[in-house]
């Protein structure tokens, strides 16, 4: 199972970025996808998951703000980030697990990551 995310970069605060997803291998570990970031100096935070039955769940901190959706054809995801503030910079990573998501976004259960990509609000 190999995981790549792409759509990083650095955006003023108040502006948008769309990140992807793109997951490749047993289809399996595609029943739910989880989005995730690591500030600086801090803990890797859960902020969102998208179930392969159409449920998202999404962190408290993103919520309304971050939009997570699943490709209808192809195996990849996406996150979209409007508003963002400078708070949101972090490392993103996309995760994969084979049950379903539940409410959980920590990350103990999620065992195959991406590599992530840097998104930089200032």
């Amino acid at each position: 199972v190999q995981l790549v995310e792409s759509g990083g970069g650095s955006v003023q605060a108040g502006g948008s970025l769309r990140l992807s997803c793109a997951l490749s291998g047993a289809t399996d570990y595609s029943k739910c996808v989880g989005w995730f970031r690591q500030a600086p100096g801090k803990e890797r935070e859960g902020i969102a998951n998208v179930d392969m039955t159409g449920k998202i769940f999404y962190a408290q901190s993103v919520k309304g703000r971050f939009t997570a959706s699943k490709d209808k054809v192809d195996a990849t995801w996406q996150l979209q980030m409007n508003s963002l503030r400078p708070e949101d910079t972090g490392m993103y990573y996309c995760a994969a697990r084979t049950a379903y998501c539940g409410y959980t976004l920590q990350e103990r259960h999620y065992p195959f990551w991406g590599q992530g990509t840097q998104v930089t609000v200032s």
